[in-house]
């Protein structure tokens, strides 16, 4: 990745003053450590009348990987592949974004104890980003540098000079300039807004995140007119992170409206006040209504099969009516985080005595499945390639044949509700498909008639009228307990 930033000067206001104020000797080529590589500044030209400063960040695509996220998307098969192959060594992102904060921190906070009166100057720069990538294209680029007062070129790089017919891609060579800008504004916006427009960041986002947008945000951002749609991508689209900010903001716009200060305004509202309730999480639900279920059912003995790591039979532990729990799941490692969990190894002898964590794989017949009141798939099916649904369906209903089955899986038409859920995406990168609730119920349906149940859908979360519940359970309940599969029934006859 590369970034140049270039000011005009005279004898009285050398242009040689870009290095006072970037805390970096033009005679001197430096390097500095960062997470994922090396930050190179050099300056390829220094002189009075002229100064460019050059930012290369030299990715290091091992590190990228191991620290990285490290989880494809979309959920197709060469997903992972996209750890390996990918854009981030070339164009500018979140990566570049923290190398700008990391080496130019004093610049971007608007000190210089050795000439205390430069940061607070405007000056000629011209900053040029090579290699862009511009989710919206060069009008979106446009719309959110030049209300901050830029001149902005943003040509679109051609897919293939070759092959014009190919179209453009979706980078593009940005140019800004300004002679009313100070550096410390122009490094500010670079750091918001070269995210935004990748629209994908290179590390977790929490709620330290909201802080940095409004620190790199004063001044600006309170009334940009695309603030939102900065707000959102800069928080990847996380929603409850974006309503925060976008509330703190607000105060500030209100605050500077009435000349107050934003505490006052923050503080208009009485500590008695009632406070809005948080969500319930939609993992939470989803166990209430299996439990709700299985208690419905009379359910004592339950296994969960893909149990992960434990935190349903955590709750099924603290119902005396589940009398033997069984949590078999095919990764040994999340069966030790369940363990671990539950304090397996410090719990009393009788509460002991309910719970067991087994290893194994749905995709096998297993005798020690037999003979239970009620089995929970909870969020498993969408995890295995289609083609492997009949071993599980044989494993579950046509061997073990538990009274009740509970099956949950997403439902693929709520997704257009998560705002962080880019169109088109998965829900987890490990999802190889998620259902509407016609084809859900459908495999249901077949499901049930082949081996004897009935089956009611239960819908869990808020039941959108349009797009329906975030999560769909379908209640299998056996009625012919003699019932089997075509197989059993030839075997039985042979």
């Amino acid at each position: 990745m590369f970034l140049t930033i270039t000011t005009t000067g005279t004898p009285e206001r050398p242009a040689t003053d870009l290095g006072y104020l970037l805390h970096k000797h033009p005679g001197k080529s430096q390097a500095f450590s960062t997470s994922y590589g090396t930050a190179h500044v050099l300056y390829p030209e220094a002189a009075a009348d002229r100064c460019t400063a050059a930012l290369l960040l030299e990715v290091d695509a091992v590190a990228l990987v191991r620290r990285g996220k490290g989880k494809g998307r979309g959920g197709a098969p060469d997903a992972a592949l996209a750890q390996y192959v990918n854009d981030r060594p070339y164009a500018a992102s979140s990566l570049l974004a923290v190398a700008l904060s990391g080496v130019f921190s004093s610049a971007m906070r608007a000190v210089c104890t050795a000439r205390p009166e430069l940061p607070a100057q405007a000056r000629p720069l011209h900053i040029e980003v090579p290699a862009l990538p511009a989710r919206g294209g060069p009008g979106l680029v446009r719309a959110l540098f030049e209300p901050l007062g830029w001149t902005v070129t943003a040509d679109p790089v051609a897919l293939d000079p070759a092959f014009p017919e190919w179209g453009d891609s979706r980078y593009v060579r940005l140019v800004l300039e300004s002679e009313t800008l100070t550096l410390a504004e122009a490094l500010r916006h670079l750091y918001v807004l070269l995210p935004v427009l990748d629209d994908a960041k290179h590390y977790w986002v929490s709620s330290d995140e909201v802080d940095k947008l409004l620190r790199a945000g004063e001044g600006w951002l309170p009334d940009h007119p695309e603030q939102r749609l900065i707000t959102s991508r800069y928080l990847s689209r996380r929603w409850s992170l974006t309503r925060q900010a976008m509330e703190r903001l607000e105060l500030v716009r209100l605050a500077e409206t009435d000349d107050s200060a934003v505490e006052d305004i923050d503080n208009a509202v009485g500590a008695e006040a009632e406070t809005e309730e948080k969500p319930t999480p939609l993992a939470v639900q989803r166990r209430d209504a299996i439990i709700e279920a299985l208690r419905a059912a009379g359910a004592a003995r339950v296994l969960d099969l893909g149990c992960g790591q434990g935190q349903l039979v955590q709750a099924l532990l603290k119902d005396p009516r589940f009398t033997e729990i069984v949590g078999m799941d095919v990764s040994v490692r999340a069966l030790t985080i369940a363990a671990r969990r539950l304090k397996l190894d410090r719990m009393g002898e009788r509460q002991a005595s309910r719970v067991r964590l087994v290893q194994g794989s749905l995709a096998y017949t297993d005798t020690r499945l037999k003979g239970y009141d009620a089995a929970v798939l909870s969020e498993v099916i969408e995890h295995l390639d289609l083609p492997r649904l009949p071993a599980l369906e044989y494993t579950v209903f046509g061997a073990a044949r538990p009274r009740t089955v509970l099956v949950t899986t997403p439902n693929v038409e709520y997704n257009v509700r998560w705002e962080s859920l880019p169109a088109g995406h998965v829900r987890h990168g490990d999802h190889r498909f998620e259902w509407t609730r016609e084809e859900f119920r459908a495999w249901a349906a077949a499901v049930a008639e082949r081996h004897g149940y009935g089956v009611e859908f239960v819908p869990v979360g808020p039941d959108d009228p349009e797009v329906g519940p975030p999560t769909q359970m379908a209640v299998f309940t056996l009625t012919t307990p003699t019932a089997g599969t075509p197989n059993e029934k030839e075997a039985k006859a042979a």
